[in-house]
C-alpha cells in the first residue's frame, strides 16, 4: 500500500525526529501490519486497554515478547519519559511524530504509556508508583468522571476525603473509568474543601486498586466500542488511603487532572487521529483505483475525487495545527485551549474522513475484515471522552474572549 502522506511538512521537522518518524512507519509496516488481520479477528482487545494487555489479549506470548524487545532494544518503550527517570526525552513534537506512524493500524505497539501526573511523584513515591509504571510492571487508570460530573468535574464532583490521623478516608462513586479493572494504580480526584473545589479544594490520590474499600463493578459499561468493556463503575467506601500517597499538594489535584487532559486526552488526540485518516485516504485511493463499475473505475469519478480531496485537506490541515501545537508545549507555552482545538477538529474531522473512506468502500468499507469501522468507533467516541466537542469550544471560546 502506497501512502500518499505528504512529506511536504517533513522539512520542518529536525533530523532526529525524522529518523524517529521512518523508524516507527518501517515497524508498522513489517511488524504490525502483518499481525492485522489476527488483530481485527479477534474479540479480546478492548478499548482504552494500554498497549501491551491488548496485546497480550490477542497474541502469542512470543509475538508480544518480541514486539516488546524491538521496543526496548529501539529506545522507543521509554519515548515518552523524561530523561531524569531514564527515558528518551523526546520533546512533545517528536513523540506526536511517532504516535501518528503507530495510529496507522489498531494493532498496538507496545511502549511506556506512562500518565503525565506520575512524574510529580516525589521520594518513595518514585519507587512505589512511577518506575513500575514505566517498565510496564504496573499500569495506571485515571478516576475523575461521575455520573454527574462529566463536563463540569470541579463544580459537580462529589466523592469525598476526609483526613483521619495518618489517613484520609475516600467515599464517592467514580463512573466511565476507562482501565479500572486492569489497573495497580489509580489516580482518583476527591473534594477535600467543598468551598473551594477547583480553586484549592480537589486533591489526587495514588490508591491502591485492590485496597480494601475499593469496588470496581464488573462486567463493566457496555458500549458500542468493542465486545470487550474496559469502561467500569468504581466505588469507595472508607477507604483508607495513607497521606504519603497524596501526589503534589492538598487541594492542587484539579490541575493535576488538567495537565493530564491537556496532553494525554487532548493534544495527543491529534496524532491518535491522524494515524487512522491517513490510512483511511491511502486504502481509499487504492481502492477507487482498482474497484470498477460501469466500466471505469470509481476514481475517474468526481464525486469520489472531491471526497478523496476533503479527507486530503482535513488531514493536511489537523496535521500542521497538531505539530506546531506540540511544538508550542515544548517551548512550555500554557497550551490548554490549543490543546483543545487540537481535539475538536480532530475528532471532528477524523470522523468525517473515515465515514468518507467506509462510503468510497460501500459494502466493503463495513467489513469487519477492514480497519475501518473499528476506527470510526474510536474516533467517534473522542468526540465525548475526555470532553466533549461543545467543552472544547468553550475553552477556546474562553481564550479568545480573554476570560
Amino acid at each position: 500500500m502506497e501512502s500518499t502522506s505528504a512529506d511536504s511538512s517533513a522539512y520542518k521537522l529536525p533530523p532526529e525526529i525524522l529518523e524517529y518518524q521512518e523508524l516507527a512507519k518501517r515497524l508498522v509496516r513489517e511488524e504490525l501490519l502483518p499481525l492485522e488481520q489476527e488483530y481485527l479477528a479477534h474479540s479480546g482487545h478492548a478499548y482504552g486497554v494500554k498497549e501491551t494487555i491488548n496485546l497480550k489479549a490477542v497474541f502469542k506470548k512470543d509475538v508480544v515478547d518480541r514486539l516488546i524487545k524491538i521496543s526496548r532494544d529501539t529506545g522507543l518503550w521509554y519515548m515518552m519519559v523524561p530523561e531524569k527517570f531514564g527515558g528518551s526525552g523526546l520533546s512533545m513534537l517528536a513523540q506526536v511524530v511517532v504516535l501518528e506512524q503507530f495510529m496507522y493500524t489498531p494493532v498496538p505497539f507496545p511502549f511506556a504509556n506512562v500518565p503525565n501526573i506520575l512524574y510529580e511523584c516525589k521520594g518513595a513515591q518514585i519507587e512505589r508508583f512511577l518506575k513500575p509504571v514505566i517498565e510496564g510492571e504496573k499500569t495506571t487508570c485515571f478516576a475523575q468522571t461521575e455520573a454527574n460530573a462529566g463536563s463540569d468535574p470541579g463544580g459537580m464532583m462529589q466523592t469525598r476525603a476526609v483526613k483521619d490521623g495518618k489517613h484520609w478516608v475516600l467515599n464517592g462513586t467514580k463512573m466511565w473509568i476507562s482501565m479500572a479493572a486492569e489497573s495497580d494504580i489509580m489516580m482518583v480526584q476527591a473534594v477535600t474543601d467543598a468551598e473551594k473545589r477547583q480553586r484549592g479544594g480537589i486533591t489526587m490520590f495514588l490508591v491502591d486498586r485492590h485496597a480494601p474499600g475499593v469496588q470496581v463493578e464488573e462486567p463493566g459499561l457496555r458500549t458500542w466500542l468493542g465486545a470487550k468493556s474496559s469502561q467500569y463503575i468504581v466505588r469507595f467506601e472508607n477507604c483508607r488511603v495513607p497521606e504519603e500517597n497524596v501526589i503534589g499538594e492538598v487541594g492542587k489535584g484539579f490541575s493535576f487532572g488538567q495537565k493530564w487532559l491537556t496532553i494525554h486526552d487532548r493534544l495527543l488526540r491529534g496524532p491518535y487521529c491522524l494515524g487512522k485518516m491517513q490510512r483511511a485516504l491511502d486504502m481509499s485511493v487504492d481502492w477507487a483505483k482498482q474497484r470498477v463499475t460501469f466500466g471505469k473505475p470509481i476514481s475517474e469519478r468526481q464525486a469520489i475525487q472531491w471526497r478523496l480531496v476533503d479527507m486530503y485537506i482535513d488531514i493536511m490541515a489537523l496535521r500542521s495545527m497538531t505539530y506546531e501545537m506540540a511544538a508550542r508545549a515544548d517551548t512550555g507555552e500554557d497550551i490548554r485551549a490549543e490543546a483543545a482545538l487540537v481535539k475538536l477538529t480532530s475528532t471532528e474531522w477524523g470522523t468525517r474522513c473515515l465515514d468518507s473512506a467506509i462510503q468510497i468502500h460501500g459494502a466493503m468499507g463495513e467489513s469487519l475484515e477492514l480497519p475501518l469501522t473499528l476506527f470510526y468507533r474510536y474516533v467517534r467516541h473522542a468526540q465525548i471522552g475526555g470532553g466533549t466537542s461543545e467543552i472544547q469550544r468553550v475553552l477556546i471560546a474562553r481564550k479568545l474572549l480573554g476570560k
